[in-house]
């Protein structure tokens, strides 16, 4: 198995590691062929499972192509993306240096700190609303990786996180079959149920169609 996705403050023994390798994770974001049971929002490559009190917002195009996924909270969010990698090396280390590099090249400094999900970094942003705190985390999955960034408390304390980390512990990717280049985004879609509903709801707007 080439991603255990252990936390950083885990110390097991061989054999501990062989009877979870076994048995699947016991925390995700999970491979679908791994993942457990639990009621879930099927976004295609992403389903969100359900905790109480967060708000899932999306932005999708008219075609009903997502193009940002957004957690809630209270006043913490986790922006989620999900990429394409390769089948033997995680690409989580080369995308946080990229991430720091851009971030510096804007003014902003940022520091790599480990946590739960191994080396975070942690920035801190000037916007027009003032000064906004980031942190990034990355898990590398078997040709897929799950970036998450936090904003609001959970930026700079972990554990202000709550139910955002749960979202991001039972998260699940569906990789697909196909092959893909690496880092591309990995296809995000509205359940049919809510696209065919805000297509009636724009046609309503709309108003009837001259002819």
């Amino acid at each position: 198995m080439i991603f255990s996705r252990k936390r950083a403050d885990e110390t097991r023994d061989d054999a501990v590691l062989d009877v979870e390798e076994a048995a699947g994770p016991s925390r995700g974001p999970y491979d679908a062929s791994e993942a457990p049971d639990a009621p879930r929002l099927d976004l295609g490559s992403l389903q969100i499972p359900a905790v109480p009190d967060v708000e899932v917002r999306v932005q999708a195009d008219p075609q009903g192509v997502i193009q940002q996924v957004v957690l809630v909270h209270g006043q913490n969010a986790l922006q989620l993306g999900v990429f394409a990698a390769p089948r033997s090396d995680g690409i989580w280390d080369e995308v946080r240096e990229e991430i720091r590099q851009s971030l510096f090249n804007d003014g902003a400094a940022a520091q790599e700190v480990e946590g739960e999900y191994g080396t975070e970094l942690r920035a801190r942003l000037r916007t027009p609303d003032g000064m906004t705190d980031l942190r990034f985390v990355g898990i590398d999955g078997p040709r897929w990786m799950v970036r998450g960034v936090f904003q609001g408390q959970a930026a700079t304390d972990p554990a202000a996180a709550g139910p955002l980390a749960a979202c991001l512990d039972g998260l699940v990717v569906d990789r697909g079959q196909e092959a893909k280049p690496v880092r591309e985004p990995l296809p995000l879609r509205l359940p049919r149920e809510v696209a065919e509903q805000q297509a009636a709801q724009e046609q309503a707007a709309a108003g009837p169609q001259e002819v």
